[in-house]
């Protein structure tokens, strides 16, 4: 199966990120290379871009299709390494970074990668392809874990009688396939709600993001990428599902910050200035043509901020 994954609000990222001719960019989520490919054509022969990814799959593919750019280079890591790998290549600040956190198309159809709850694969889910996968998570974490992971990260209202069911069913044999873990999933939540929509989404994401790690790494890559923006440098945050979206306005909003003192006080005397303003009051969404072109674009919102320029930090 090709690697895949449209990528979402290419225009307004161009455009958000003002990509220019002779600026370093950093693509934390490479993927099928659809923004990097964007970036590096605009980048001139002085630009460079570097473009990361976790998925040996999308490495592969990615290094492939950039391989028409000499000034982009490919490599394996994840976003929340950003800086180390900045250090190694002897960058200190780069002009933007883009985050795309959708899981692609690829991953989710690949019938071996175990992401998606409609093809019978292995339980797996595991972005690298290595560590703790689904299964794992599935048929050792204790009930109580994983009601908490399925609420907390799939905002799962059922998640305890889904827990409760998952630990029932391993109790005979190991679930190891995604379409055994989904008809457990279905039998726990009442039928209204299966007539609604498919019940599987919600639990399936918080079984992913477990597994990868996803709101850790998120949280650590957004330090990572706008201490590493120059003055004036952009940071553009394509999130999929509310929680991704609360990290995301909530760090931006604690950049952009001024003044800590108490309310009480008459006068500011901390003189803590903001480190950074937003491109985008609200998040972009995709409009009805992207919609009808790209569906999984449909929950997307896209965030951006500025360094400030007076921050040299």
């Amino acid at each position: 199966m090709e690697f895949t994954h449209i990528p979402v609000m290419l225009a307004q990222c161009i455009e958000g990120l003002d990509v220019h001719e002779g600026g370093i960019y950093v693509d934390g989520t490479a993927g099928g290379a659809g923004h990097s490919s964007a970036i590096a054509s605009k980048l001139g022969g002085s630009g460079r871009l570097i473009s990361l990814d976790r998925d040996p799959d999308a490495v592969r593919v990615a290094s492939e299709r950039l391989s028409a750019y000499p000034n982009a280079q490919v490599i394996r890591s994840n976003y929340s390494q950003m800086r180390s790998v900045l250090d190694e290549l002897g960058i200190d600040k780069v002009d933007g970074v883009l985050l795309d956190l959708g899981v692609s198309s690829y991953q989710l159809d690949e019938g071996s990668r175990g992401f998606s709850y409609h093809i019978d694969a292995p339980l797996d889910m595991r972005m690298e392809k290595e560590g703790l996968s689904a299964a794992d998570i599935v048929n050792t974490y204790s009930e109580q874990e994983l009601s908490r992971i399925i609420f907390e990260y799939g905002e799962e209202k059922f998640s305890r009688r889904i827990a409760a069911n998952i630990v029932r069913e391993r109790e005979s044999s190991p679930i190891d396939t995604t379409l055994r873990l989904a008809d457990i999933i279905r039998e726990s939540v009442p039928q209204k709600a299966r007539r609604d929509k498919n019940p599987c989404k919600k639990t399936f994401q918080a079984i992913r993001i477990a597994v990868n790690g996803e709101l850790e790494h998120l949280s650590e890559g957004l330090d990572e990428a706008f201490n590493s923006l120059r003055p004036g440098g952009r940071l553009a945050v394509i999130t999929f599902h509310s929680l991704e979206d609360r990290l995301v306005k909530q760090r931006f909003a604690g950049w952009c910050r001024g003044c800590i003192c108490p309310p009480d006080f008459p006068q500011c005397v901390c003189g803590h200035k903001p480190q950074g303003r937003l491109i985008n009051r609200k998040p972009i969404e995709a409009d009805e043509q992207e919609l009808e072109r790209n569906n999984r674009s449909r929950s997307a919102k896209l965030r951006i901020i500025e360094r400030s320029a007076e921050c040299d930090g």
